[in-house]
């Protein structure tokens, strides 16, 4: 995972647990990193991310609860680009 992607994901974690939803940060967690990494045995599972202009083809993204995992697929890598709650606007980072 690229470092931004990490920091997301961090961030999305201690916001639930600072709310005092443990259980459910520690599940989605837990998912979220099974889904990621199941993609270098299965990169194209996903649909192309239809919220990137002018991808071409190699941009996914999937949902997990009400969070959205961006990624791109290139020849030798697979790079998570952005863990985010899906009712943050798109287009901001």
């Amino acid at each position: 995972m690229e470092y931004l992607a990490v920091k997301q994901l961090i961030d999305a974690i201690e916001y639930l647990e600072d709310n005092d939803q443990f259980a459910y940060a520690e599940k989605i967690e837990q998912r979220i990193l099974l889904k990621i990494g199941l993609l270098p045995h299965k990169s194209e599972l996903y649909q192309p991310d239809r919220l990137k202009k002018n991808n071409d083809g190699s941009f996914h993204a999937f949902e997990i609860d009400s969070y959205r995992i961006s990624y791109r697929v290139l020849p030798k890598e697979i790079r998570i680009l952005r863990i985010r709650h899906s009712s943050r606007r798109p287009f901001t980072r």
